[in-house]
């Protein structure tokens, strides 16, 4: 539950801030900064699904890899769409960790590490506030 009130609360404070932002920068700054948030969000949902994921992976291996895919095509999303240096990296960051618990689940290990993948997020959530 913890979590779920930490990510509400960056979202809204990301959010308020992007809106401050666009008062003096202007409107496609605000489009880009809401969309990092947006798009950090779903990452940030699809990091609770693969930690979920990951716990359970007997039952449903199959589950981390669509939790993989879903973070992936989010950061594609948001490659596309920035050109900021930092967001850039952090979206780097976190494709390296999700490529790297991918490994380690096609190598046959059903409790990968995903703090890389969280530490990342986490990380590219922060560089999204304008």
């Amino acid at each position: 539950m913890a979590a779920g009130r930490r990510r509400t609360t960056v979202i809204a404070a990301l959010a308020a801030a992007a809106l401050t932002a666009g008062l003096t920068t202007g409107c496609d700054a605000v489009h880009k900064a809401l969309d990092c948030v947006q798009t950090a969000d779903s990452i940030a949902d699809s990091v609770t699904d693969l930690q979920q994921a990951v716990e359970n992976a007997a039952d449903d291996p199959a589950r981390a890899d669509a939790s993989l895919d879903s973070i992936e095509q989010n950061l594609d999303r948001i490659g596309d769409r920035t050109d900021d240096a930092d967001v850039n990296k952090a979206v780097d960051d976190l494709n390296s960790a999700v490529s790297h618990v991918r490994t380690e689940i096609r190598n046959g290990d059903d409790t990968p590490d995903v703090r890389p993948v969280t530490d990342a997020a986490g990380e590219l959530t922060k560089v999204c506030t304008p």
